[in-house]
């Protein structure tokens, strides 16, 4: 993923681009739907418990998580390194983000095993994947 080399790049970069491009926009969309309330109504109490109680720390670790690897997607789409710096504080995010879920999902929310599989430890796998991938591409591409 060096800006000056270019290669041919094997089908897999794109899949994995745009799987975790389409990945991190959906996360997007959840930020999104997280700050209208009227949405927020309408989710399991587990899910609330977690959104209403989250302090600004927490929502800006969500929106640094979600934004910074979305644009990190992108970037990684039009084979750009920059991507793996974006990579690196959208995992930050996900990490200040999860340390408050945890702490809820411990104290108020019960979460069933597919609710924390897919709400902490998703993210978190992502987040570590597209660090390694981008500095994988760095060094191989």
């Amino acid at each position: 993923m060096n800006d000056e080399r270019q290669t041919n790049i094997h089908w897999s970069f794109w899949l994995i681009a745009a799987l975790t491009f389409v990945w991190n926009v959906m996360g997007v969309m959840n930020f999104f739907v997280q700050m209208n309330t009227e949405m927020v109504a309408s989710f399991p109490e587990s899910h609330q418990a977690i959104i209403k109680g989250r302090p600004i720390w927490a929502t800006a670790g969500f929106a640094i998580a979600v934004f910074g690897g979305t644009i990190g997607c992108f970037l990684l789409l039009i084979k750009k390194s920059a991507a793996y710096y974006l990579f690196i504080a959208s995992l930050v995010g996900v990490v200040v983000t999860m340390i408050h879920a945890i702490g809820v999902a411990n104290s108020v929310a019960n979460f069933s095993m597919p609710d924390f599989i897919m709400m902490i430890v998703m993210p978190v796998v992502m987040a570590i994947f597209l660090v390694w991938y981008s500095r994988w591409l760095i060094n191989k591409i």
